[in-house]
């Protein structure tokens, strides 16, 4: 089972914050969000940054985001916690990296939108020492990225939702757990075959759909036209199309089978409403707008 450094305290100083050193390893919308909010919540000592960026990583020290930018392999030997936030396509290489330089007791955990393919690729890479390595993923976004994105209150009230391993200790699972916690957030636990099923419906097509259609129309003769003339409805729709291409190609290829299904059911969708259209069935396509109508008005009040 994995500890924490000792707090301070038996010499009349104040007790250590919950992650004495805090790395990130993705130091944007998502990972910066979560060491600012651990800061501003007081739980975190020093923070380090991990990146493919130098750029980006010195505009993380100078948004007091990180206090210094540093490898991998530094990383890993100093935190006392690593938070995964880089492309799920990325998780493998970094954790590999990582795995020779872990100090005793150090937690990984990550941020990935699909779980199953995300622990596949962890087990691959630490092999037996898996158990260090507890999943997460928080239901918080924006189409911002970069380190300016980074918000303190991203996960105030959010969902986050833990698929803990057999191997994971509980004592490690609750430390992530209180983490995220201190950043506002909700926590769960949650099968992650189950969670990719879900998130490929409710997460993982919206942003497809909304990326094809921008596509589409940014694609057409007319498209100045098209977009001069957009309203709020599109502007609504197309919003989250604006998200990092990389990390979205990342959750498609690795969440395929999940989405594969839900695209099937969506074209068996579309196909009744072009049907309903071409034959001029104002019953049918009545029916197929009401259904959706009731759904969304009886859906939870953010």
């Amino acid at each position: 089972m994995s500890t924490a450094r000792p707090p301070e305290g038996a010499d009349g100083g104040a007790a250590a914050p919950l992650i004495p050193v805090l790395a990130v390893a993705g130091v944007g919308l998502i990972g910066g969000s979560f060491a600012a909010a651990l800061r501003q919540a007081g739980q975190v000592g020093r923070v380090l940054g991990v990146g493919r960026n130098p750029a980006s990583l010195e505009r993380a020290v100078a948004l007091g985001l990180i206090d210094e930018a540093v490898s991998a392999e530094n990383a890993a030997a100093r935190a006392d916690l690593v938070m995964l936030a880089t492309p799920v396509g990325a998780l493998g290489d970094t954790l590999r990296r990582m795995l020779p330089h872990l100090r005793p007791g150090a937690l990984l955990t990550d941020a990935g939108s699909t779980k199953s393919e995300v622990i596949a690729a962890a087990r691959q890479a630490l092999g037996g020492q898996i158990g260090c390595f507890v999943p997460g993923h928080p239901i918080a976004g924006a189409e911002r990225t970069g380190p300016e994105a980074a918000d303190p209150g991203l996960y105030r009230g959010r969902r986050v939702i833990l698929t803990p391993l057999p191997e994971n200790s509980a004592g490690d699972v609750a430390r992530v757990a209180r983490a995220w916690e201190a950043c506002g957030a909700r926590v769960s636990d949650m099968d992650a075959d189950a969670h990719d099923r879900v998130l490929a419906s409710v997460s993982h097509l919206p942003h497809l759909l909304s990326a094809v259609y921008m596509e589409q129309v940014a694609r057409a003769g007319d498209a100045r036209l098209r977009l001069d003339t957009a309203g709020s409805g599109f502007r609504d729709f197309t919003r989250i199309a604006a998200g990092s291409p990389e990390m979205w190609r990342d959750i498609f290829l690795s969440n395929r089978e999940a989405m594969l299904q839900e695209l099937a059911g969506l074209r068996a969708g579309l196909d009744r409403a072009e049907r309903a259209i071409a034959e001029g069935d104002g019953e049918a396509l009545l029916a197929q707008l009401d259904t959706a109508a009731q759904a969304r008005r009886s859906w939870r009040k953010e």
